[in-house]
């Protein structure tokens, strides 16, 4: 017996039936964790989500495919029999169900907005993330995407963007931000954009329908340009672009040298006039981390963080991991939560003691907040910001935010600047290709413990302070008469693109360092007690205070009673004779400067530099400040040693008065006996270079550890006249 229905009857019970299945079959597989990602990527775990707004968004989306699923079977029904026979209706909806499935695909909404994109690059945070609130302000849902591209991060030249430190902490900064994106019921896609970043994104504008893609820029030349070329090829096909800064101060391709001039350019003082000269938009309130992301209906597809490549672990013959990075874990907190902890630690602490013992390597003085400005955890203008409302506001690390600018801005206006030599003279230079020496280096093996300690923090923690690091670059370069690119490729987890420092200690850069940190005296001023010599090279703590830093010249007795062997269990001296090294330094660079004089200015004695057109043509109101030849374009005369000039002037002449060696300076915490050693030849690497003369005279002991002048007085007399510290 069949029953025949009425056409009401069976729109009701396939009704009822379509929303039956839609109850009992789940549109999309759970979502694993992303710490746990091995084979997907895509999907939310919906099963954890208990909040009433995503319950009505998916029943919003539920019914819409609902209403249209029913209307589509309805009309079939309709133009098959109009008199309604219920076998018809019978064989119309089998032949529905053995029709192919078409291959899976988006769901797509056309009534609801279209989903963008936010690109996260080197802006890895939730709070103070202008990006990000700019994503919520568009109103639409949000998929937040990570690319992969090493090639384009490298650039054409030799840079440590992507050196093995870096990307491992670039590694567990993302998975620290997807863990911060579930708690607001979103999560990050992972893509490998093994082609381009160009056709990784077009590939997911295709696959969900994207409207608008969100991003934070960079600076540096090389992936300015592609940008640049990105944001153009999608805004042609339709789809709109939105770039939000990351500067401290200002934007580096807005800034300008017009009114200003162009002498001292790549000092930060210059570079600070020139950001006063242009003035910007400010600084801003900080923006509050968003309590949730609007999720999109379905995720697309990407890849398992692992697969980026970013924490690979060598192994061994036999197949075993070697992770090189454990101590690395044991030191850091990647999270953005860990850049507040520093940050508010430092405020809290370090300020007060920064702007005269910063230079201390074992005293907590610092911020230690490299890391997370270079990934964009910690947001430079929010640091700022913090720093200039701190009841202790410390210039000294107000103008350490400014340089970071000041790398990039050169970086703009030369985009050869990482890799290549701006002083034409030193390119000729002849560096050491000792490798044993290089080796010795970098794994702390010199012999001169400062050094070595360093060098090992560097190791097991991938960072060490700035005062340090000017410690083994100078014993790099001055002393061990190695190329400066071979120390910039050694790698940190804060390593920069940039090589600005580098290249000024090297000597080719656009400023000159005006110090040159002796490996021993240096520890004076950092490490007078060798409490950090003790921390990383244990082998030496039983050693006195006063022979920590020259073990090989300890009695050997002292030695024996210490369980120091020289060339055992602490390594000898690699180079013995310091100041032979460094008169041979000066040596070759005076050598260079005669054989290139075109590049120096007879009248200054300053070096030259070749100067882009363009640069010259925005600061046509300061032209004298560039000279013009004929062969060479417009050069500019730039910082240059006065250790340099009076070399190049006199040669011969082996005492050089202008010498840029540090000694160590007197500290608030000296004790009297290093004070009067050191009552000679001190100086502080922070301040502007200059000279006097008539020192005062030691103070005779009463007992009592002598009080530090308010101001630490430099050292160097050149020929007789003073010059009275500003």
């Amino acid at each position: 017996m069949h029953v025949v229905l009425c056409t009401d009857e069976l729109e009701l019970a396939l009704t009822q039936s379509l929303y039956e299945t839609k109850l009992t079959k789940p549109d999309h597989q759970p979502y694993k964790s992303y710490a746990d990602l091995t084979t997907v990527t895509s999907g939310v775990d919906q099963s954890n989500v208990n909040d009433g707004a995503v319950v009505a968004e998916n029943q919003a989306v539920a019914k819409w495919t609902l209403n249209t699923e029913v209307h589509n079977t309805t009309c079939a029904i309709k133009n098959t029999n109009k008199d309604n026979d219920d076998l018809k209706v019978t064989k119309s909806t089998r032949s529905q169900k053995r029709r192919p499935r078409k291959k899976p695909h988006l769901l797509k909404n056309p009534s609801g907005p279209r989903p963008v994109l936010l690109w996260f690059r080197r802006d890895l945070r939730m709070w103070d993330n202008p990006a990000l609130i700019g994503c919520l302000e568009l109103g639409a849902p949000v998929i937040p995407v990570f690319l992969w591209n090493a090639v384009e991060e490298e650039g054409p030249g030799v840079t440590v963007a992507s050196g093995g430190a870096s990307k491992y902490w670039l590694h567990q900064a993302l998975v620290s931000l997807n863990r911060s994106l579930e708690q607001r019921r979103s999560h990050l896609v992972t893509l490998k954009a093994e082609a381009s970043s160009l056709t990784a994104l077009q590939g997911l504008i295709a696959a969900t329908g994207a409207a608008s893609v969100v991003a934070t820029a960079l600076y540096e030349p090389w992936l300015k340009e592609r940008d640049d070329s990105v944001w153009e090829k999608l805004e042609k096909q339709g789809v709109k672009c939105h770039i939000y800064h990351s500067y401290c101060l200002r934007d580096p391709y807005t800034v300008s040298t017009r009114g200003v001039g162009l002498r001292g350019i790549g000092s930060v003082s210059h570079f600070m006039s020139c950001c006063q000269q242009n003035p910007g938009s400010g600084l801003t309130s900080p923006l509050d981390a968003p309590a949730a992301l609007p999720a999109p209906s379905a995720w697309p597809q990407g890849c398992p963080l692992v697969d980026l490549g970013l924490a690979r672990m060598p192994r061994r013959k036999d197949g075993t991991e070697i992770d090189w990075a454990v101590n690395i874990r044991k030191s850091w907190d990647f999270s953005e939560e860990g850049a507040q902890a520093h940050l508010e630690a430092f405020l809290r602490d370090g300020v007060y003691r920064y702007e005269k013992e910063s230079s201390r390597a074992v005293e907590p003085n610092t911020s230690s907040l490299s890391p997370y400005l270079h990934f964009g955890q910690l947001s430079a203008c929010s640091l700022l910001r913090d720093a200039r409302g701190a009841r202790c506001r410390s210039p000294k690390f107000q103008r350490k935010l400014a340089w970071r600018d000041l790398a990039y801005w050169q970086l703009c206006l030369f985009p050869d600047l990482p890799w290549e030599s701006l002083r034409p003279p030193y390119k000729a230079l002849r560096w050491s290709s000792d490798r044993v020496h290089l080796k010795a280096w970098q794994r702390g093996y010199t012999g001169y413990p400062l050094v070595d300690a360093a060098m090992r923090q560097l190791w097991q923690t991938g960072w060490m302070n700035n005062y340090m690091r000017h410690v083994v670059a100078s014993f790099f370069i001055a002393y061990l008469h190695i190329a400066w690119q071979e120390g910039y490729r050694y790698p940190l987890v804060d390593a920069d693109t940039h090589a600005m420092m580098w290249q000024n200690g090297g000597m080719c850069g656009l400023d000159h360092w005006n110090f040159v940190m002796h490996p021993v005296d240096a520890a004076l001023t950092c490490d007078p007690y060798g409490t950090y010599v003790r921390q990383w090279c244990p082998e030496l703590k039983a050693l006195p205070n006063d022979l920590i830093h020259k073990p090989w010249k300890c009695p050997a007795s002292m030695l024996r009673r210490a369980g120091v062997v020289l060339g055992g269990n602490y390594p000898e001296r690699i180079v013995v004779d310091l100041e032979e090294r460094r008169a041979q330094s000066l040596q070759d660079v005076a050598s260079v400067r005669r054989r290139f004089r075109e590049f120096v200015d007879q009248r200054s004695g300053c070096d030259l530099v070749p100067v882009p057109a363009r640069l010259v043509q925005e600061a046509l109101g300061s032209m004298e400040d560039v000279v013009s030849r004929e062969g060479t374009g417009f050069l500019l005369p730039v910082i240059t040693l006065m250790e340099f000039k009076h070399q190049s002037e006199d040669p011969d002449r082996q005492d050089n008065p202008y010498s840029a060696v540090l000694k160590g300076y007197v500290s608030r915490k000296r004790d009297e006996t290093i004070a009067f050693l050191n009552e000679r030849d001190f100086t502080a690497s922070v301040m502007d270079w200059c000279l006097l003369e008539g020192l005062p005279q030691p103070i005779v002991s009463c007992g009592r550890a002598r009080r530090t002048p308010t101001r630490d007085p430099y050292s160097k007399v050149p020929g007789g006249v003073a010059v009275p510290h500003r």
